[in-house]
């Protein structure tokens, strides 16, 4: 139970950054520089107990890689989505209702989204399989570090190109939020777990040696 507790707490608080960060009065552009250390700390924080992998794209990485039981998956997948809800939810509290009234849903090009998420998914996705999973990294200090500033760097060069989730989860999240329309949420949920899968199956030719 307590690993399932540790990815909701995680998905929250990493959501729960984005919406405070983003939707005005928010920190402008130093908004990936706050989410992805809001990343990077939780990661410290709960991957000695869940893995920290609040996004159900690393999930489907980590377990395609052969380090996430079969039946955590669902579990942990549905608490992410849930912690992300949740975190929508106290956005909106937080920010109160004329600061939400001005959020705007964005409208990104669709062939553009899908190829931003998916690079930086990959990249999220590759970076956890070798710093967090693989032999060679094994008891390393710097894994956290790692996967947040792979987040803030994917939020910097792409986000005003597709919004930077890079997390299904986090998806969810923004469009109960209204910053997505829910017309496209399927670019996230398909490129980003497309982005999942695809650094598995690298990380696995690379690495056969490592399994």
């Amino acid at each position: 139970m307590g690993k399932y507790v540790v990815e909701f707490v995680g998905t929250f608080f990493l959501v729960l950054t984005v919406g405070m960060t983003v939707i005005e009065p928010g920190a402008g552009a130093g908004a990936p520089l706050a989410i992805g250390s809001a990343l990077m700390v939780m990661v410290f924080a709960g991957g000695h107990v869940s893995g920290g992998h609040y996004n159900p794209a690393v999930t489907l990485a980590v377990w395609l890689r052969g380090r996430c039981p079969t039946r955590d998956v669902p579990g942990y997948m549905a608490v992410q989505v849930v912690g992300a809800l949740s975190a929508a939810a106290a956005v909106s509290v937080l920010k109160g209702s004329a600061a939400m009234a001005q959020v705007t849903a964005g409208t990104p090009q669709v062939a553009q989204a899908l190829l931003a998420e998916f690079l930086f998914t990959f990249a999220l996705a590759w970076v956890v399989l070798n710093v967090a999973t693989a032999k060679g990294t094994s008891g390393n200090s710097f894994y956290g570090l790692a996967i947040g500033f792979t987040v803030m760097t994917g939020a910097f060069a792409v986000g005003s190109v597709s919004g930077g989730a890079f997390n299904p989860a986090v998806a969810v999240g923004i469009t109960a939020m209204g910053l997505s329309s829910a017309a496209n949420i399927w670019i996230f949920l398909l490129a980003n777990f497309a982005g999942g899968a695809a650094a598995a199956v690298t990380f696995k030719a690379v690495n056969p040696q490592d399994q």
